[in-house]
């Protein structure tokens, strides 16, 4: 089962609530998540008790993000080997939740096999240390990242004074760290060069709206909200310098699956001659997946769409959660182990060590 609990004296000293943390009350461990699709006018929190309970919460949106979405998928195994349900069917349900989220079956796929590594009596404590490391993993990859993007943003847009355009959600709400793209966002405006964020309200579900605003107006960076079919007139007018997005899947060509709305922006980049740059953790590469026709595309349901503004009755939508970017229009890919530029197979096939 899941409750919500409004925030008050749960609230860390450093004012940030995590997007996910493990508590052990006694009556048993529990998975706490900011529930997101509250924000930002109310941080509350959901506690997961069960396996169903968090994969209500992933299909919900509660809890998103590729990079969080792994941690919630190896701390969901942890939780059912504590609480005694079954490990195996409580992965298959996890994995599945969101099927072109890759991080969320890699999640599952580790503290899965560490639990049957150590066996059942040690499996439960197995699972929570795998689960526990791939969180620490993600905030060291998060950090690399950062870094890794603002050396690239200094190569590619010489003189600073940054002006970047983001789609979706990038930032510490879906990782262990301070997130992809927006991480790298992050560290540019710490040194004084971001000029300007511009970001996308990504409908149907305005997780820029509502999340990467959130964020950008916690750092207090100068950013700016704009709708996602005003962003032409951005490029047309010189207001763009870079593009920055995250990623939900890349297949082993660099075909590249993220919020829908992505694609559009790869194409008025190229047109523009503007570096549209993909920022996202190895974890997120599915060398498995040949190429972009390869890659499932989640689709949800029509009310999102629907329900957005008054709709005829009985009116259809179609709403993928995600679009697909071919190599050819991404300037580069970031990752913690190195950047990949120009995007081939065996460039990205190297980065991932493979």
């Amino acid at each position: 089962m899941a409750d919500h609990l409004a925030q008050s004296d749960a609230r860390p000293e450093n004012g940030v609530i995590p997007a996910l943390r493990w508590e052990e009350p006694p009556e048993g461990p529990v998975l706490v998540l900011l529930d997101q699709t509250r924000l930002p006018h109310e941080e509350a929190e959901l506690v997961c008790t069960d396996v169903q309970a968090l994969v209500a919460a992933i299909r919900s949106l509660a809890v998103r993000g590729a990079p969080l979405l792994g941690l919630a998928g190896a701390y969901g195994v942890a939780l059912a080997a504590a609480r005694g349900y079954d490990v195996e069917e409580a992965a298959e349900l996890l994995a599945r939740a969101r099927p072109t989220a890759v991080n969320l079956e890699y999640g599952v796929r580790r503290a899965a096999a560490a639990y049957r590594e150590a066996g059942v009596e040690q499996g439960p404590a197995a699972a929570l240390a795998e689960a526990r490391a791939l969180h620490a993993e993600d905030a060291v990859a998060s950090t690399s990242m950062a870094g890794h993007g603002a050396r690239l943003l200094a190569e590619l847009v010489p003189g600073g004074g940054y002006r970047i355009l983001t789609h979706c959600n990038t930032g510490a709400l879906v990782s262990g760290g301070e997130g992809t793209a927006l991480a790298v966002v992050l560290a540019v405006h710490r040194t004084g060069e971001l000029r300007r964020l511009w970001v996308d309200e990504t409908r149907p579900l305005l997780q820029g709206a509502r999340l990467t605003a959130y964020e950008a107006a916690r750092a207090e960076m100068p950013y700016t909200l704009l709708a996602d079919n005003a962003a032409g007139s951005l490029f047309a007018a010189g207001e763009v310098d870079a593009v920055l997005v995250g990623a939900d899947r890349i297949a082993a060509d660099g075909s590249t699956a993220n919020k829908v709305g992505s694609y559009p922006l790869a194409v008025l980049a190229r047109h523009h001659g503007i570096p549209f740059v993909v920022v996202a953790p190895v974890t997120t590469v599915d060398l498995a997946t040949p190429d972009g026709a390869s890659i499932e595309v989640e689709q949800r349901a029509a009310s999102e769409v629907t329900d957005l503004a008054p709709s005829p009755l009985g009116a259809q939508a179609y709403n993928p959660a995600f679009d697909v970017t071919p190599p050819d229009l991404i300037t580069a890919i970031v990752t913690e182990n190195g950047v990949v530029s120009p995007v081939t197979a065996e460039a990205l096939a190297a980065v991932c060590g493979a």
